[in-house]
């Protein structure tokens, strides 16, 4: 049985000081479905932005 993940996926700009990162795949749906994909099937729904 799979889980169903309802959330956002982007682009993300991240900025600290040792570097700047652009463009890195970000948003909950995307950090929440990695992980739960190591337990069992993902189905992603999600908002593009």
């Amino acid at each position: 049985m799979g889980i169903l993940v309802v959330g956002s996926v982007a682009f993300d700009t991240v900025e600290t000081p040792f570097g700047k990162r652009e463009r890195a795949l970000g948003g909950s749906a995307t950090f929440f479905s990695t992980s739960a994909s190591f337990f069992c099937p993902v189905n992603l729904v999600a908002v593009v932005g």
